[in-house]
């Protein structure tokens, strides 16, 4: 079963690849000749939410192993959160406003009465995310566990994408985590699908070429998170969902860019592969 699970990972890589590989070049044209472009950090206009690729990437390949009886119900919520996380990360893409930006600022806008594009996202996902749990299963403590870990992962996957290729690496190194400390569980293949079409995208995100957008660190997130609540042991899982808590408390208070900046490993991981 072990070794089937194994081949059944690398398939799904390769075509998860494939259809990334075939579909990226009409994903930049359609966007570009709808004029969704925005400036990146430097100030060129590059399209945006080019990270609908990596949805539309892993449908094939999911769909495809939904027919074996391991992969049903968890293939369902893999693509519904994915899906439902695209769709509302191309909203706030589309129609979002950078005025407002973090945690804090959405939930002071929503006190205040007044709902974001980042607030409505805050919210749905929340949403999302317990949905997902609850369909998992589990008592109380193990739905909230469940829960706070997929929306925490799809933020801070979304709180790392302010430079080309930083999201991307940002989920690549979890993805080695979690095989680390989810191994031999059948359902890493779905960070193994999300990786797939990621490995394709990442060199144009890292040449300044395209920016992924809410839609792709979205995505990314939620398969982080919804990998990381089918793989992990209960105390690998509560000590992911500290970290998560403690990346979000520092990124509130501190510029992510500026410490990443000052430390020398970081920042040449964080400046490796670019132009």
């Amino acid at each position: 079963m072990l070794q089937n699970s194994y081949w059944l990972m690398v398939l799904s890589l390769v075509i998860t690849s494939g259809i990334a590989r075939l579909a990226l070049p009409s994903v930049l044209k359609i966007i570009t000749q709808a004029g969704f472009v925005r400036p990146n950090f430097r100030g060129d206009n590059i399209p945006v939410g080019v990270g609908l690729l990596f949805f539309l990437s892993v449908l094939c390949p999911t769909a495809l192993l939904m027919f074996l009886e391991p992969y049903r119900t968890t293939g369902l919520i893999y693509l519904t959160a994915l899906g439902s996380m695209t769709l509302l990360g191309i909203v706030d893409d589309v129609f979002g406003s950078r005025a407002d930006s973090g945690l804090k600022g959405h939930v002071k806008k929503m006190l205040q009465g007044e709902l974001t594009t980042g607030g409505f996202k805050l919210l749905a996902g929340g949403f999302m995310a317990l949905a997902v749990a609850a369909v998992l299963g589990g008592n109380l403590k193990t739905i909230v566990v469940n829960t706070l870990v997929i929306a925490l992962s799809i933020n801070a996957i979304n709180l790392l994408d302010l430079r080309p290729g930083r999201a991307g690496k940002g989920y690549l190194l979890g993805a080695v985590l979690l095989f680390l400390g989810g191994w031999p569980s059948d359902n890493l293949i779905w960070a193994v699908i999300t990786a797939g079409a990621l490995l394709v995208y990442l060199p144009t995100d890292l040449r300044a070429g395209a920016m992924m957008g809410d839609a792709g660190s979205n995505a990314l997130g939620a398969a982080i998170g919804i990998t990381s609540v089918m793989v992990l042991p209960p105390s690998i899982k509560l000590g992911y969902l500290v970290f998560l808590i403690g990346f979000h408390i520092l990124t509130e208070k501190y510029s992510l860019t500026k410490i990443i900046e000052k430390n020398k490993l970081l920042n040449y991981l964080d400046q490796l592969g670019r132009n």
